[in-house]
């Protein structure tokens, strides 16, 4: 993996570090200003945005280390060339899903760019700011897997299998 990749990966890694941490206290002072009869009005709305920001940044770091949930059961039982076809599709399928989402996200951003949220001073189009980037990081994830794939389009896409030993029958 070259520089940029893994700077982008352990820069996604901090970010939801910091926003996981940023969750957890946003939470539990809604928690305890409500146990003690002050509730803070703010902390339901910010954890809603951060909840959305720590699932987005989930997503992006499960598809930069391909770890999403993948059903691979009938995948599997392909030959190679019908496997790595079914992939390239899968992956094709990812390209034009994170196409979409960028184009839609945007215009999510735009149309509510000028409401501002109900108890803070924020935009609503930062509601809706992650999913951008992460349907560009998952278009680009997608694009990459489909060459890597069809770089290795001839290759067995499956583990060589070792040689059993088998005990002599007695």
């Amino acid at each position: 993996m070259t520089f940029w990749p893994r700077l982008f990966d352990r820069t996604m890694e901090v970010v939801a570090a910091i926003l996981l941490v940023a969750l957890l206290v946003t939470v539990t002072l809604g928690i305890v200003t409500r146990a003690v009869g002050e509730p803070l009005i703010w902390t339901d709305e910010v954890s809603r945005f951060l909840m959305l920001w720590v699932a987005v940044v989930g997503w992006i770091l499960a598809s930069r280390r391909r770890a999403h949930i993948r059903i691979r059961f009938f995948h599997d039982m392909l030959p190679a060339r019908g496997w790595r076809s079914a992939e390239a599709i899968m992956q094709l399928a990812m390209v034009v899903f994170g196409g979409l989402t960028t184009w839609y996200s945007i215009h999510l951003v735009q149309s509510n760019y000028d409401l501002e949220a109900t108890t803070v001073p924020l935009s609503m189009g930062l509601l809706y700011a992650p999913m951008v980037l992460a349907g560009i990081v998952t278009l680009l994830q997608g694009f990459a897997e489909f060459i890597g794939n069809l770089r290795n389009w001839h290759s067995s896409p499956y583990e060589p299998v070792a040689a059993t030993l088998q005990e002599p029958a007695e």
